[in-house]
């Protein structure tokens, strides 16, 4: 499935924060309980409406983020 169609925004839910659809997890939360080391296993155990897909759309729309930050000078 298409990133597009995993990771909506819609400023009635969660404030207009990244979210997976269908449901009320902000990708910015996957991603940190990810970084603070918690596993896959332990994600979809946790909060069971998470399939593998949403957790590699969480992933690739970070990338996409990454991808898309410049950095300018500024000239003097």
């Amino acid at each position: 499935m298409p990133l597009s169609e995993l990771i909506v925004i819609d400023a009635e839910i969660v404030g207009g924060k990244p979210v997976i659809r269908g449901t009320r997890l902000a990708v910015e939360f996957i991603l940190e309980l990810l970084a603070a080391g918690q596993s896959e296993s332990d994600l979809l155990m946790n909060y069971p409406g998470l399939t593998h897909e949403d957790i590699l759309a969480c992933l690739s729309y970070a990338s996409y983020l990454a991808h898309e930050y410049r950095a300018y000078p500024i000239p003097a």
